[in-house]
């Protein structure tokens, strides 16, 4: 694919500054781009931008002057996403369903949907328009997927969950599997049933390998507009609010209920029964131990306000020069003690 700066500038509503007819066959990063491709740049990487063998930049609306032909734009991450979207050629995906798919009875599937092959569908399923099951995959009784979702190979979905429209599933996931329940009597656990299911609602990515456990009773839900990173797990009856971010390694014990634009950072979690309110940040390997309120930046363990876990941090490095002058103190205090009895 061949496009002019000019054209690219249109599709990401930016501003040409150089050579308008420049051609450019490709899109990459900075250190990757070669001549003919584009790439994008912010603050610190400006000048290595400028100076790499990348043809043209995406750059921020407030730069005039620049090395090299470039497209100002309001946002450029969000520019070089969109051209990103351009030349990258979409997966060619026969469409019908594939003779080696098991398909139960009562089973409704929408137009132009790909069941690929060895796809295991249980009774009384419902798929969505220009939806794509990849092979491998089960989906359990009464699940309903909307349109426009992708499901990639060896994922399954439990009984009754509910996917919604635009969702995307990594390869791997486990949507609807029993949580932890266990009640132990003289030394001996006890499974509780886990008669829930699970809810996606629209627009939700889930990572690779990710596990998110049906409700006890009703419905562990994750939604809409939040995305999943690898290896993620949601306990039962866990309540994900939307637009969230869960980054790889977090994990959400059960019945806890988490707001709206709420980030956990790599390796964080919470325990179970608690609220966490809209719009908080919990730093990478927090602990949430209690409720939190809306609008709260987290980190450590326990998880505390930021700045007051960056001072505890700092005080924690100055523990071994504290210990050394302790010890001087000692030192000092036992020879006056030895003169004293002289």
């Amino acid at each position: 694919m061949v496009k002019s700066l000019e054209e690219i500038a249109a599709i990401v509503g930016g501003t040409v500054v150089g050579d308008a007819d420049l051609e450019i066959t490709g899109i990459t990063n900075i250190e990757d781009a070669g001549p003919g491709e584009i790439t994008f740049a912010v603050q610190p990487h400006l000048e290595k931008a400028a100076t790499s063998n990348a043809a043209a930049v995406i750059v921020p609306e407030t730069v005039t002057v620049f090395a090299k032909p470039i497209i100002r734009v309001n946002n450029p991450r969000i520019a070089f996403t969109k051209v990103l979207e351009v030349f990258t050629p979409q997966e060619m995906v026969p469409r019908g369903v594939h003779p080696t798919a098991v398909v139960g009875s009562d089973v409704f599937v929408g137009r132009n949907v790909a069941v690929m092959a060895y796809v295991v569908i249980a009774d009384n399923v419902s798929i969505g328009d220009n939806t794509i099951i990849y092979p491998h995959v089960y989906l359990g009784e009464g699940v309903t997927i909307g349109a426009d979702t992708i499901v990639y190979p060896n994922v399954s979905v439990y009984r009754h969950s509910e996917i919604g429209s635009k969702v995307i599933i990594q390869a791997g996931a486990v949507i609807g599997s029993d949580g932890f329940g266990f009640v132990t009597v003289a030394g001996k656990h006890h499974k509780v049933p886990h008669a829930g299911a699970v809810v996606i609602e629209d627009n939700v990515e889930i990572g690779a390998n990710v596990t998110i456990d049906r409700g006890t009773t009703g419905y562990t839900r994750v939604m809409r507009g939040t995305k999943i990173d690898n290896l993620v797990h949601l306990a039962h009856n866990v309540i994900v609010g939307e637009n969230c971010l869960l980054v790889a390694y977090t994990g959400i014990s059960g019945s806890t209920t988490i707001g709206n634009n709420v980030t956990f950072a790599g390796q964080s979690g919470s325990v179970g029964h608690i609220t966490i309110g809209d719009n908080c940040t919990f730093a990478g390997r927090a602990g949430v131990t209690g409720n939190v309120p809306a609008n709260s930046f987290y980190a450590g363990f326990p998880a505390r306000p930021h700045r007051e876990w960056l001072k505890g941090e700092a005080s924690q490095r100055k523990i071994p020069n504290l210990l050394k002058k302790v010890q001087e103190l000692e030192t000092r205090l036992a020879e006056l003690e030895k003169n004293d009895r002289c």
